[in-house]
């Protein structure tokens, strides 16, 4: 009855097994610019946001998702070979005591994730402005993992979705555009 196709958005792939990097990595997944806040953030502005610009929202906010698991993906491969040393060299122990090798949406530190990561006005260019912001600190966040490693598999993983946070900073900057010429035009909003 199901069929269930395992394919990244793109490949992952790691040269070796590094704790310490899966925490840092962590940041990208429960942090507060990371991508479950993203997805979530961009999935709920679009309930009050122009029909010009919801599939934008949508969409963008889907792909958030498949980087979510994308970053998953990595901090499993690059932990489940780890040693009990390994994990405390890293300062994973906590995270080992209470979650063993299981993902649980915390930022690098370990703070857990929470709710109040989730920007929305309900002004759509408000909203759209910390969209941009929210984009271009992951972008930042996204190199500075790329400079914090010397695996070259990982880096192009990270190089990938360092380059999809730009383009949609770009779309959002569009969508921005958009919606002044229309504010302008129509007087609304």
């Amino acid at each position: 009855m199901w069929i269930y196709e395992k394919k990244l958005q793109y490949p992952v792939r790691v040269s070796k097994c590094d704790p310490h990097m899966a925490k840092l990595l962590l940041e990208q997944y429960g942090g507060a610019d990371g991508e479950l806040a993203a997805a979530l953030r961009y999935l709920n502005q679009r309930y009050t946001i122009p029909d010009k610009v919801i599939g934008l929202l949508t969409d963008i906010g889907t792909e958030e998702f498949a980087h979510l698991e994308m970053i998953a993906t990595m901090v499993y491969k690059l932990t489940k070979d780890a040693t009990i040393e390994q994990i405390k060299a890293a300062g994973l122990e906590e995270h080992y005591v209470s979650h063993d090798r299981a993902l649980f949406y915390s930022n690098a530190a370990g703070v857990p994730w929470t709710a109040a990561y989730i920007q929305a006005k309900g002004d759509p260019i408000a909203d759209l402005y910390e969209d941009i912001a929210a984009e271009e600190k992951a972008r930042a966040t996204y190199q500075w993992l790329i400079d914090m490693t010397d695996d070259v598999d990982l880096q192009d993983s990270l190089k990938f979705l360092r380059e999809r946070e730009i383009i949609h900073s770009l779309r959002f900057h569009e969508a921005v555009e958009i919606l002044k010429t229309e504010r302008d035009a129509k007087k609304i909003f």
